[in-house]
């Protein structure tokens, strides 16, 4: 326990990105922006192996300025896939923008530290690589969590 402790001490971000074990929580009904980012979905691209990974994690991207390119990647961590769009997929709110679904894991993440914070669970944005395809949404699964799930 006390190892624990001292991963979150050395990756104070990672406070509050955990969930609880239950499946259901991946399981929601899709709100506006998921629904938008998977509707005109037309495959995903991963620039790492994501077999390798037993979870990524999973954003939306809602201000993506290309259907099909790379997505831009600015936030912590780095980028291992992304979804492409139809080439006729029309734009947000704001012309020019998509959205877009991004996957990326952090240098904490159990793919780099199998050991570290999140050996025996994961944060919320978790999915399992091998449950996402073109417009649908990744889910968590138990070899993602890294335990068995609740069954509450």
């Amino acid at each position: 326990m006390a190892s624990l402790v001292e991963d979150f001490a050395a990756h104070p971000d990672a406070l509050g990105e955990e969930m609880l074990p239950d499946e259901g929580a991946h399981r929601e009904e899709l709100g506006g922006e998921k629904r938008m980012a998977l509707e005109h979905e037309d495959g995903i691209v991963w620039t790492e192996d994501a077999e390798r990974m037993d979870y990524v994690r999973q954003s939306v991207d809602l201000f993506a300025t290309t259907r099909r390119k790379p997505v831009a990647w600015n936030g912590s961590g780095r980028r291992v896939g992304y979804a492409v769009l139809n080439p006729d997929a029309p734009s947000g709110d704001e012309p020019g923008r998509f959205a877009r679904r991004v996957f990326w894991v952090k240098n904490y993440d159990r793919s780099e530290q199998p050991k570290g914070t999140y050996r025996d669970h994961a944060p919320s944005e978790a999915v399992d690589p091998r449950t996402v395809a073109p417009g649908v949404w990744g889910e968590l699964t138990e070899r993602a969590w890294g335990s068995p799930l609740s069954e509450e």
